[in-house]
């Protein structure tokens, strides 16, 4: 058995529950303007290398490369020795993907990935309980009803018992989910290739007519747009993420002359040198609160 297989049994054995099937893509959300070791951004290392690099290959997280994360893939994945590429499950067809959180645009992988993956209710770094693959999906929708039943919502989508909810997830939606915390994360197995993994492309708007577009379709996948996240300067709140973001917000403005930010300018900034946790927590703010370019 390889890795992957190995993780994909270990998982079916910790949560063999079948529940309903699962048929809704993974979508692996990224920021493909920053800025990796050699000094390439990541949308040219996944042009010129045709796969997707797990972050322990890349050196960069948004959720944590060390800490409980090991361990936890050692309890969820046993002795495998795999180390999966991240992503998240998009059960509602979120435009802007099952997790924004990790980035500006992302990847819809083709159906077959969903087999060789593995999931849990939370990002892993929380050290979810709450685990199964396609097949054994069971113990998540429990918790995803029983979160729905608790609080009204679950994945973005808002609804007054589970059965209701289930029913939903089928709405076709335009507007983004902004779902930054709330996702089924998928563990992918197996490695992730450009050509005959990804099905297509979502990318912001905010990156259209800039040189970046053009680096986008050199990835040879069909290109499209989501919505899009702005907001002025003067908008971005203390509360959230800190004091810091609301005078980085502006100063990012000014040094740029701009009225609004969005994920390409958030993207200069980060190269330019602004302290990435800041950078990353005003992107979190622009998914929060920014409308539709």
């Amino acid at each position: 058995m390889t890795p992957g297989e190995k993780a994909l049994a270990h998982v079916r054995a910790l949560s063999p529950a079948p529940g309903p099937a699962v048929t809704a893509p993974i979508t692996v959300n990224f920021h493909p303007d920053r800025l990796l070791a050699d000094g390439r951004t990541v949308i040219d290392h996944l042009a010129a290398d045709g796969v997707y690099r797990t972050q322990y290959e890349t050196g960069i997280s948004n959720g944590g490369l060390g800490g409980d994360r090991p361990h936890w893939e050692q309890r969820m994945f046993g002795d495998s020795g795999s180390r999966p590429v991240y992503g998240a499950l998009n059960l509602p067809g979120h435009p802007d993907g099952a997790a924004p959180r990790f980035g500006s645009c992302h990847l819809v992988l083709h159906p077959h990935v969903t087999g060789r993956a593995t999931f849990s209710l939370g990002d892993s770094v929380t050290l979810p309980q709450h685990v199964g693959t396609a097949a054994t999906f069971g113990a998540i929708w429990d918790a995803l009803g029983a979160q729905v039943t608790r609080t009204t919502t679950a994945l973005g989508v808002t609804a007054t018992d589970a059965g209701q909810w289930q029913a939903a997830l089928a709405a076709p939606r335009t507007r983004a989910g902004r779902t930054l915390d709330d996702y089924v994360e998928a563990q992918i197995h197996g490695g992730l290739a450009i050509t005959g993994d990804v099905d297509h492309l979502v990318a912001d708007p905010s990156f259209r007519g800039t040189p970046f577009e053009s680096r986008l379709q050199a990835l040879g996948v069909p290109v499209r747009w989501h919505p899009g996240f702005q907001l002025e300067p003067g908008a971005f709140p203390a509360g959230p993420r800190g004091p810091e973001i609301p005078p980085l917000a502006a100063a990012i403005a000014r040094r740029y002359d701009r009225d609004v930010l969005d994920a390409a300018l958030l993207g200069r900034a980060a190269a330019d040198g602004d302290p990435p946790q800041l950078v990353k927590y005003l992107w979190h703010i622009l998914v929060m609160l920014g409308r539709p370019a």
